[in-house]
């Protein structure tokens, strides 16, 4: 070999082993991030770890703040507000009555024919609020919504018809913080869900609609004021005499329960005629030291408009899950490289991942995880991902998922343990205590439901779980104000 051939030939070796240390070095450096990647999911697993023992002290802490709250006015996070339900419906309700369900940017409107359990007609239609009500002032929002009510009244049919000479009753179910005064009145403490309407916060909604009605010529009458949570127990109690609480779990989340009169020192009035109350729990303001905190928590708190608030509610409902997931994987993007070297511009925007679309990737069986893909794609315009990286965010769905479904069953053994059903009793074995649960994450997102129904069972133990029923309802919350209406109706003679 002549010189100039050696001179080639090293030249040659050396170009292939600087490659093959580059080579090296790009898989370490992608090993490294990798691994760093892994170390944040695994940190955030610990920490949102829920075992049994730690459920178990939600529970009780839960249940301290139900104690507090019913004993004074501001005792506790919890406002565990006095519903005034003291006549819950009992099946033999008869006569048609309308339903109002305001609650977010849109509202139902129901007219509900009563005539038993077995035979209940309904008609409804939903209705979008213009975004500019949502900020405007209280007569023009209430105007709005009375005249669509009118609309509705005004298609009844010949078998919708109210008796002559009486008149027409409406249950209001408003989804809002409210101080309730009686079965038909209560003052809104505060607006939320993006909803900032002017003169109306310490003003008797009840009222207020019914001056709205009037000035459109509509006459009807408010039977019943309630809360969503509410509503849903009382629909679940019209079929079934063992419904003793109801949960929200959609959106946002609330519990509502039947509680003994005797037993809520705060009460003002004479003591409820059936001897018990509805108490409104509010318990998406619960905090204890014992929650399972991190710090994307921290961080999720921080960009909503009630921050410090709602704690207990951003754990395990609907309107945040999904963005607790963006702000795990944004972190791997950002000191993990994750997603590559640059860090996605959508996955810098708060709430752009909704639960939906974390739902649908954790449900994902396809093999090659080809929904997960797709929503990267579609939602962060992210498409550089590989199997492993799509098995990666599938289990953080699951551990978020997981985190919230045990959160929410440790709430239900809260309710059990303060109404004394945690246990069996001699002499009431076979006592049963039903939940009904409306809300668009428990119906929808299978994993999340069938994680909270495994974990209430694990908590309670075989003996009393067999006890303890959880019966999805729908529309409990339209539904059940008309029961409302019917069940403090002016005319005794529909009931």
């Amino acid at each position: 070999m002549g010189m100039m051939e050696v001179a080639t030939a090293m030249v040659l070796a050396v170009g292939v082993t600087a490659a093959a240390v580059l080579v090296v070095r790009h898989r370490m450096r992608n090993s490294g991030k990798w691994g760093k990647a892994m170390g944040i999911v695994r940190e955030f697993k610990d920490k949102c770890g829920t075992p049994i023992a730690k459920l178990r002290q939600v529970a009780d802490a839960m249940t301290v703040e139900m104690h507090a709250g019913l004993a004074s006015e501001g005792g506790s996070k919890l406002k565990m507000l006095i519903s005034h339900v003291d006549n819950l419906p009992t099946g033999n309700e008869t006569g048609i009555f309308y339903a109002l369900d305001l609650g977010g940017t849109n509202f139902r409107v129901l007219r509900v024919k009563l005539g038993g359990v077995e035979n209940i007609k309904k008609e409804f239609q939903e209705v979008s609020i213009p975004s500019n009500l949502m900020t405007g002032t209280c007569e023009d929002l209430f105007d709005f919504v009375a005249g669509e009510l009118a609309k509705f009244v005004a298609t009844e049919g010949e078998d919708m018809q109210i008796p002559a000479g009486t008149q027409r009753e409406l249950g209001f179910t408003f989804s809002f913080p409210v101080k309730q005064s009686s079965i038909a009145g209560g003052t809104l403490v505060k607006w939320t869900k993006g909803f900032d309407v002017k003169d109306v916060v310490g003003q008797d909604v009840a009222e207020e609609l019914t001056k709205a009605m009037e000035r459109v010529g509509l006459g009807m009458r408010v039977s019943a004021l309630v809360n969503d949570t509410v509503g849903t127990l009382a629909e679940g109690r019209y079929s079934d005499p063992n419904v003793i609480a109801a949960l929200i779990l959609g959106t946002g989340s609330n519990a509502a329960y039947v509680e003994r009169a005797n037993a809520i020192p705060k009460w003002q009035g004479l003591p409820p005629k059936s001897g018990e109350m509805v108490i409104n729990m509010e318990w998406g303001n619960f905090r204890s030291s014992h929650l399972p905190l991190t710090d994307y928590d921290e961080i999720l708190d921080s960009e909503t408009l009630n921050a410090g608030e709602q704690r207990y509610e951003k754990m395990i409902s609907g309107m945040y899950l999904g963005e607790i997931v963006r702000l795990v994987l944004l972190k791997m993007a950002e000191e993990a490289e994750f997603f590559g070297d640059t860090v996605p511009s959508k996955l810098e925007k708060p709430f752009i991942l909704s639960t939906p679309d974390m739902s649908a990737m954790h449900h994902d069986s396809t093999p090659d995880l080809k929904v997960v893909a797709t929503k990267l794609k579609d939602i962060l315009e992210i498409s550089n991902t590989s199997l492993k990286m799509r098995k990666v965010i599938v289990e953080l769905c699951e551990i978020v998922a997981t985190r919230g479904a045990r959160l929410a069953a440790a709430g239900i053994l809260a309710i059990l343990k303060k109404t004394g059903r945690d246990t069996v009793k001699k002499g009431q074995e076979n006592q049963k205590s039903v939940i009904a649960i409306d809300g668009g994450l428990f119906e929808h997102y299978t994993k999340f439901r069938n994680t909270m129904l495994d974990t209430i069972n694990e908590l309670l133990g075989k003996e009393v779980s067999r006890n303890i029923i959880i019966k999805p309802s729908n529309d409990g919350s339209g539904i059940g104000a008309a029961l409302l209406a019917a069940s403090y109706s002016q005319y005794h003679e529909y009931i």
